[in-house]
């Protein structure tokens, strides 16, 4: 365990040149305070933060110094945002401080969201708010509980520096952690600017350091392509599994190792509505729910494009037609987990999609029905306080868990071990914000410990396993969450 100026530090990305980025430095806040740091992540990392003085720590992720081996750069990408290509864009509120190689060899970007101004800054002022650090800080703990590939996050950092959103806030910085942060955009760029050269160098460097199984095939641009279409149906599988919404799925936000990434506006469903839209920016509903996986296609296809240098048309187009399949595939076993269903019957589909349509029916809540379910002996279920129609469907549904468990003791807990107990709502992240700014950080202890096991009982309030009332529904999400 190393404190966080002994690490084995490297700069991968920003040796690849000019072309990938700008160096740029943070830029200080004022009167930082340091919020929480996550203990499990600093320990799979290597890191003793123990053995880095708060005040250096805090003078680390507020900007005002420098371990001397980072050298922080503001990565350059483009992309399509609500289905339209924007040129003009970059990290414009965050800098990859340096990369890092653990004892196992594999290499973590440590970048710094609300680092300050950059060149891609365009109006903006390059900082983050309290509001939205806390959410990713969060989600990015309940993603990885739930086994959904994203990005993790290592510390928190609030200030007095005053910032203006809808209202004056206070900025924060957030230490993100990931294996990369390439985006589809970073290839959208390099094309749609003539740099192929260097195009073929970060796809070089993407199979270099992520892809390895696949650095001396022929084809191995196909094969990269092909790995990014897997990755990414099996993040959006998984995200629609477990009814998560992104919000926000432009091109600049995807991940090309199909991490959930650049968490904005987001939520979990309450109430099953496929059509549920968690971004009030989003009018068209572009980025709705149940859209989720034919966009995932369609950026899956912009990527493609953006790689016709170094991969045929026909083969683009034909690697494409096994994102459908992969992601339903991977779906309907999820779901499958989720209903316990261990043996595959020709009509099980029919049946966890009739629950769905009930559930939407009647405006029921897609966790909680799940989880009550999960810790109830299927002899009571006639007992909840379901419609009828709900009922009727649990007696096809109990008949059919007969054929699998001979003892419902088992089923409950295999559905107990894959439908969560908690779940970070929408409304629970916003009281964990209200906590925080008003100087109570603790309750990131206990959250972080809830969500790095969602499946079991913990000692936390009874509420946090409930879902929304009334006048807890409704809350507004833009891009500034």
């Amino acid at each position: 365990m190393k404190a966080l100026d002994q690490l084995n530090y490297c700069h991968t990305y920003a040796d690849l040149g000019s072309a990938f980025g700008t160096h740029t430095l943070p830029s200080a806040l004022h009167e930082p305070y340091l919020i929480h740091v996550n203990p499990s992540l600093a320990n799979k990392l290597g890191i003793d933060i123990t053995r880095t003085k708060r005040q250096d720590l805090i003078a680390l992720l507020a900007g005002q110094r420098l371990v001397k081996q980072w050298q922080p750069i503001a990565m350059k990408y483009t992309g399509h945002q609500f289905g339209h290509y924007n040129p003009d864009l970059g990290d414009g509120r965050g800098l990859l401080l340096a990369e890092i190689l653990d004892a196992n060899n594999q290499k973590w970007d440590f970048h710094l969201k609300g680092s300050g101004q950059t060149p891609y800054s365009r109006q903006g002022d390059g900082r983050a708010v309290i509001r939205s650090s806390v959410r990713e800080y969060l989600i990015s703990a309940a993603m990885q509980g739930l086994d959904i590939p994203t990005t993790q996050a290592l510390a928190i950092l609030g200030s007095a520096t005053q910032i203006q959103r809808e209202e004056q806030e206070y900025a924060a910085t957030l230490l993100r952690v990931s294996p990369s942060h390439i985006r589809f955009g970073h290839f959208e760029y390099l094309f749609y600017s003539g740099q192929h050269q260097q195009l073929k160098t970060l796809a070089d460097y993407v199979i270099q350091w992520h892809m390895p199984f696949i650095d001396n095939s022929p084809h191995k641009y196909l094969q990269l392509f092909q790995e990014v279409i897997r990755l990414t149906a099996t993040m959006i599988a998984k995200w629609h599994a477990y009814g998560f919404c992104h919000g926000v799925m432009n091109t600049d936000n995807m991940s090309i190792l199909g991490l959930t990434f650049d968490y904005g506006p987001f939520a979990f469903l309450d109430a099953y509505q496929p059509k549920f839209i968690c971004n009030h920016s989003d009018y068209s509903g572009r980025y709705a729910f149940e859209q989720q996986p034919g966009i995932g296609q369609w950026n899956l296809s912009a990527l493609g494009y953006a790689l016709s240098t170094l991969i045929d048309k026909e083969q683009i187009e034909q690697a494409l037609q096994a994102y459908p399949h992969q992601v339903q595939s991977q779906y309907r076993a999820l779901m499958r987990q989720r209903f316990a269903l261990k043996s595959e019957q020709s009509d099980d589909r029919q049946l966890i999609n009739q629950c769905l349509s009930l559930m939407e029916t009647h405006g029921m809540d897609f966790h909680h029905t799940l989880r009550t379910l999960a810790e109830t002996n299927a002899d009571h279920w006639s007992t909840l306080r379901y419609p009828p129609s709900f009922k009727l469907w649990l007696n096809l549904y109990q008949q059919r868990l007969g054929q699998d468990y001979p003892d419902d003791q088992q089923r409950q807990q295999t559905m107990q071990s894959v439908n969560p107990k908690y779940l970070l709502r929408t409304h629970l992240a916003q009281q964990a914000i209200e906590q925080v700014e008003s100087g109570q950080f603790t309750v990131l202890d206990t959250w972080l410990k809830v969500l790095e096991n969602p499946f079991i009982e913990h000692d936390c309030d009874p509420s946090w396993a409930l879902p929304p009332l009334p006048n807890q529904k409704g809350i507004g999400l833009s891009c500034s969450s």
